[in-house]
């Protein structure tokens, strides 16, 4: 078949899957043919996996993956929006809030009508003091092992940085890390250490230099 003769026969090829009710025509076979030689992308696939399983590969990138992880948890990311304290600052912080649309029961009364003005305190204190440091900072860790003996461990020690699970095991007492910075940024936390306690209906924040 000619170059031309080609070119007719797929516009007529063409033309004739266009139409909404062309029936099926064999136009027999053009050209050679010959069979698919690749191989299956699932089979090939499985025989990868197979040889990494048999390899050890699978079990290794699997227990990297893990200490990964463990170390990840182990020692968070410091948080970088505070920074050690150069003066002494006390600020305080009101969480006083509005609601702003009804609550209602299931029975759809009104339990706290909007524009009602509400303060946590009123109905539940911080029991506890908080104290932020930076535990790669032995001045600040030396700090806060003071203050809570001071307390009769009475108190929440909450790291902005460093392994708080290596001071645990150290103090033998719950140490926390405020992950992502969520209590530094509610109470407005820019230098550490920080202490932090209730004083009537407002918390008190004291950054400390040391």
């Amino acid at each position: 078949m000619r170059f031309s003769d080609t070119l007719v026969f797929v516009a007529v090829v063409a033309f004739a899957v266009a139409l909404p009710h062309a029936s099926a025509v064999d136009y027999g076979k053009i050209g050679t043919t010959y069979e698919i030689t690749e191989a299956d992308m699932l089979e090939w696939i499985e025989q990868r996996v197979t040889a990494k399983v048999a390899s050890g590969e699978a079990l290794r990138y699997q227990q990297q993956q893990a200490e990964k992880i463990k170390r990840k948890l182990l020692n968070p990311e410091p948080l970088r929006s505070v920074t050690h304290a150069a003066r002494n600052r006390t600020q305080y912080y009101d969480p006083t809030f509005t609601v702003e649309e009804n609550i209602v029961n299931e029975r759809g009364q009104i339990l706290v009508a909007a524009g009602t003005t509400i303060n946590p305190l009123n109905r539940i204190g911080l029991s506890r003091p908080l104290v932020f440091f930076d535990a790669r900072d032995k001045n600040q860790v030396a700090f806060a092992k003071r203050f809570l003996d001071s307390r009769a461990g009475l108190a929440k020690p909450i790291l902005v940085g460093g392994s708080y699970f290596e001071l645990m095991k150290k103090w033998d007492t719950p140490v926390y890390f405020d992950q992502q910075g969520a209590l530094i940024r509610k109470l407005g936390i820019q230098h550490v250490p920080a202490i932090v306690s209730q004083e009537g209906i407002r918390l008190r924040i004291d950054e400390i230099a040391l």
